[in-house]
């Protein structure tokens, strides 16, 4: 996918881009639903399930508790990654809206992850130093950012290595940085790719080639690419149902799909097994790697579905034997790209950290893809 200002959209897409308020609520409601989430795993995330029933009582966590350190609402390195996605993106085309020429979002994507990395590194914003022109923009400047909250290996040893994807479509895999690694933090921080406006098989397509930043394997590259489908076509008026079959059709399409595809379709055979359980999540796996997290996070939207039930999936996604916080921000993420925000829990909504911030991201993002604005000076900078 290379951004050009105001390109044409598939017919799906152009249609939700019609009605703005809805689609800004799905877009707020898909970011904001993913940091609720991976808030609500945060506490439990290293926990088995005995553990947490041990801890929190035998329907396990139902709501926002403390973390190790006394705080409710916390969230991690996922929701902090799929911030500085939408900030990539929408410097990427602040770029093709000035110059009117084509732009590949990969290597703004990449440096925007290089500003992740940096709230990782430092205690707060280090200094821009000369023309670096990664050290840039308002999203590094919030102090909140700047925590450590368990991020995964690969992706700080992948952004370590400086690698930028090439646009070949499709790209050549596996990619050369962890080349064995399909770990979760692919799919955690990809939901956004999908928020775009364009067809599925354009945010898949982005979202596989952006995550070869940090990890090689087809598997974590394709789970992320079938997220962003799937939230494309929640976007666009699908139901949980046939938004997964579609993004099964394009993963079909793509040589090594063969562990994403077994995963997601093993999420849709038991949602159609009836009530859900903890112990029917943990026959998925633990969500630690790519496909598995992305399976989890399906299964609970599948099983409960209805507008009245995302705080039920919402616990159902993180009440596990595994990456709590990263089944549920994806889980938060396919919920509010299908609810809009209106329907999350308003308390634990209230009670989640960065929600301004991340409800004026969305908002950005909206406008900047809708019809692209002036932004202030320095907010979204060019290079």
């Amino acid at each position: 996918m290379k951004t050009t200002a105001g390109r044409e959209r598939g017919a799906g897409g152009a249609a939700a881009w019609g009605d703005g308020a809805v689609r800004r609520s799905r877009v707020r409601g898909a970011l904001l639903g993913g940091a609720v989430g991976d808030a609500l795993g945060n506490p439990v995330e290293f926990l088995s399930l005995d553990g947490i029933r041990r801890a929190h009582g035998e329907q396990g966590v139902r709501g926002l508790v403390p973390d190790e350190d006394g705080v409710a609402g916390r969230v991690t390195d996922d929701t902090q990654m799929s911030l500085f996605t939408v900030e990539g993106l929408i410097r990427a085309h602040v770029r093709a809206a000035a110059t009117g020429a084509a732009v590949d979002e990969a290597p703004f994507v990449r440096d925007a992850y290089a500003r992740w990395l940096d709230t990782q590194n430092h205690p707060s914003p280090p200094a821009r130093g000369g023309a670096n022109r990664v050290r840039t923009g308002w999203l590094r400047q919030q102090p909140w950012l700047y925590a450590r909250r368990a991020p995964g290996n690969a992706c700080l040893t992948g952004l370590a290595s400086g690698h930028t994807p090439g646009p070949e479509t499709p790209p050549v895999l596996p990619g050369p940085v962890n080349p064995h690694s399909k770990g979760c933090g692919t799919v955690m921080r990809s939901a956004p790719f999908g928020l775009l406006g364009g067809d599925a098989a354009t945010g898949f397509g982005l979202a596989v080639r952006c995550a070869l930043i940090t990890h090689g394997h087809p598997t974590g590259a394709y789970s992320a690419g079938a997220l962003a489908a799937v939230v494309t076509c929640l976007l666009e008026g699908d139901s949980p149902q046939g938004a997964v079959l579609r993004a099964l059709e394009l993963l079909g399409r793509h040589p090594g799909h063969e562990e994403t595809t077994a995963a997601l379709r093993a999420a849709v055979v038991l949602a159609a097994r009836g009530r859900p359980t903890a112990e029917r999540v943990e026959t998925l796996g633990a969500g630690w790697v790519a496909e598995e997290a992305l399976a989890i996070a399906v299964y609970c939207v599948l099983v409960l579905p209805g507008a009245d039930e995302v705080a039920e999936a919402l616990l159902l996604s993180v009440n596990h034997s595994g990456d709590s916080d990263s089944t549920g921000a994806v889980c938060g993420n396919l919920l509010g790209a299908l609810h809009g925000e209106a329907r999350l829990p308003a308390s634990w909504l209230a009670a989640t950290e960065g929600r301004s911030v991340i409800a004026e991201l969305a908002d950005d993002l909206c406008m900047e893809f809708d019809s692209p604005v002036a932004w202030p000076e320095g907010r979204y900078p060019e290079c």
